[in-house]
């Protein structure tokens, strides 16, 4: 049920938040034909530029609200892994350096409401980075049939091709952030297992916590090598091949990665902040309800840390380069654009293999 609910509440974020967005792009288009057709040949794409420099003039706001959720998920582990609480004589030195007395209990669970406020703060932040991402690619994307002269028809099967492959992006992008994170946690733990003694307070040493950074960091860095290889070749690829093919696929990028991210964001916070509340309000750490609050925070935070923050600058990167790529392939002979678009779209489905199968949990 805990999934399932994260589930639903991502679902109705996505639905409510992309209803915001239509009205800001809708108030702005019925400003734009309001007397700005009077100066200008597209008032409306003006008008949408403005809605997305609108949203990004709260940058600073952005920035404070996202750093929110780091500064006390950090400070909750920073207090943990301290074990503050079993160093011998530490009361007595508190009281003696700062004239307070500590009471470590209470202080934890402060810390863990705080975070679960920051988990918040984070879930706010994140769709107002996407709605920058898509209302700005919007721009672009304009500004590509603009450049090219483009009529995007729905009885050309290119423009329908493109909308199935911008989708069917958004879906192979999550999946195999998702993987990477998967397989670099499976590591880690089975690392854990082996070389750190659970069954003890004593701390875990110096080289051994480097190792578990070091596995974490390697698998990161692996996924994230594929994911851009993928995104890189298809984009010229695609540029290629077709204009309208091109244009649409962009359209459909912006279209599925606003709600798929909206959704991942949303459902992950919801994940996480269930298991503060089992923990935090109802006190239950320890107890069935709480390895069900645990099993969903481990699927919330791929979903929200991972993917749906990882899909703003995918993107933005896919418009802004395809803006240079569809200008390259257009102006090239057509042989040479067709043969390198075949090439780069091979190269882009081996890492679309090797996101996958050479990132699978091998025993």
């Amino acid at each position: 049920m805990n999934i399932i609910s994260g589930m639903v509440a991502g679902n109705f974020s996505a639905f409510w938040k992309g209803l915001v967005i239509v009205g800001l792009m809708a108030v702005a288009y019925f400003t734009s034909i309001s007397g700005l057709d009077t100066y200008m040949v597209y008032p409306s794409v003006f008008a949408f530029g403005l809605v997305a420099f609108g949203m990004l003039g709260m940058g600073p706001v952005t920035i404070a609200v996202d750093s929110y959720g780091p500064v006390t998920d950090n400070a909750q582990s920073v207090f943990e892994l301290s074990q503050i609480e079993q160093i011998k004589g530490i009361k007595t030195e508190i009281k003696k350096d700062y004239d307070f007395e500590p009471n470590f209990s209470t202080g934890k669970e402060l810390l863990e409401r705080n975070d679960s406020a920051g988990n918040t703060f984070k879930a706010t932040a994140k769709p107002v980075l996407i709605g920058t991402a898509v209302i700005g690619a919007t721009t672009m994307i304009f500004s590509i049939i603009l450049l090219l002269n483009l009529e995007l028809n729905l009885m050309n099967p290119m423009v329908l091709f493109g909308l199935l492959l911008g989708g069917a992006v958004i879906y192979w992008f999550s999946g195999a952030s998702m993987q990477a994170v998967s397989t670099g946690a499976y590591r880690a733990v089975d690392y854990i297992k082996q070389h750190i003694k659970l069954d003890t307070q004593k701390a875990a040493s110096i080289e051994d916590s480097k190792s578990v950074v070091r596995i974490c960091t390697i698998y990161a860095q692996k996924g994230m090598f594929n994911i851009f290889m993928v995104i890189f070749c298809l984009t010229i690829a695609l540029a290629c091949f077709n204009p309208d093919l091109f244009a649409s696929y962009l359209i459909s990028i912006a279209v599925f990665g606003l709600f798929q991210a909206l959704y991942m964001a949303n459902a992950g916070g919801a994940w996480d902040n269930a298991k503060k509340v089992v923990e935090v309000d109802l006190k239950e750490k320890g107890s069935a309800l709480h390895d069900a609050a645990v099993v969903g925070d481990t699927v919330g935070d791929p979903y929200k840390d991972t993917s749906s923050v990882a899909l703003n600058p995918i993107i933005k990167f896919t418009t802004l380069f395809g803006l240079l790529a569809v200008e390259m392939a257009v102006s090239a002979p057509r042989c040479i654009a067709l043969g390198a678009g075949v090439a780069l779209f091979l190269v882009a489905l081996v890492f679309v293999w090797r996101s996958f199968y050479k990132m699978r949990i091998n025993s």
